[in-house]
């Protein structure tokens, strides 16, 4: 990707010394996928996740204005947060306006190789990304089919985007087609990562991992990982335990 010059980061993000995004760095990597400060607040201490994703119906759903502005202003702050990467959508309905609204968001962010530009896998969107293609990270998103994982490897994207949940609403195995598009990105040995989204529950998360894939979802499927009533019976008996005093033991052959 040829690095775009955007705006420096401000103070606050000076510290930030994450890497920037190789492709195949490893699998299985966690997003939160919330646009609410506070859900960062409470779970991104965790170090569970690689970053968040957002796009304008979540943007919505938690009070973020849908403008470059207030995006740039919510991705620059989850950048200073410790994310390694943040990932929002374009917008607009037709392929200037989705290149135009990327552009600007890479400018107003000032960190390109942090950022990835979700478009939607329509007409317009493949054309807009191909376009963009040596000026940003890419995740196209939107995918209902295992046949749409060739267009994000032949974009070179960096992230294809599947709803799983949402799939399976519409009378398909939201599973097994996540499974094949991932098995149809290994074959190709493509650069492409699947972030698999549109999760309901933590064991939903634990089966795309085992098949090698990404994963983001909602704030409550991370409570609903981080929360296990056996577990906390268990830290609970530890520290109970930690407060038991033994009796000390006389040693009677003193004199």
């Amino acid at each position: 990707m040829r690095r775009r010059r955007g705006r420096p980061l401000r103070a606050a993000l000076l510290i930030y010394t994450a890497t920037a995004i190789a492709p195949n760095a490893g699998r299985g990597r966690l997003f939160l996928d919330s646009a609410s400060v506070d859900a960062w607040r409470e779970l991104l201490p965790t170090g569970l996740f690689y970053g968040v994703t957002t796009n304008p119906t979540i943007l919505k759903r938690d009070g973020v204005p849908c403008t470059v502005p207030d995006v740039a202003k919510l991705a620059r702050t989850a950048l200073g947060a410790g994310c390694q990467e943040v990932m929002v959508q374009a917008w607009g309905g037709s392929v200037d306006a989705y290149e135009k609204c990327s552009l600007d968001l890479l400018d107003a962010v000032g960190a390109a190789d942090h950022l990835v530009i979700k478009l939607p896998l329509t007409k317009d969107g493949v054309v807009a990304a191909h376009r963009l293609r040596d000026e940003a990270h890419l995740c196209m998103t939107a995918c209902y089919g295992r046949e749409q994982a060739l267009i994000a490897n032949a974009l070179k994207a960096s992230y294809l985007a599947p709803y799983l949940g949402r799939m399976s609403d519409a009378g398909l195995d939201g599973a097994a087609e996540c499974q094949r598009i991932q098995g149809c990105l290994d074959g190709c040995r493509s650069p492409t990562r699947l972030l698999v989204a549109s999760l309901r529950s933590a064991s939903t998360v634990f089966d795309v991992l085992s098949w090698g894939s990404d994963a983001t979802f909602s704030p409550d499927v991370a409570r609903e990982l981080l929360s296990s009533a056996r577990t906390d019976a268990a830290a609970a008996a530890f520290e109970e335990d930690a407060l038991f005093e033994i009796e000390p033991v006389l040693d009677e052959s003193a004199g």
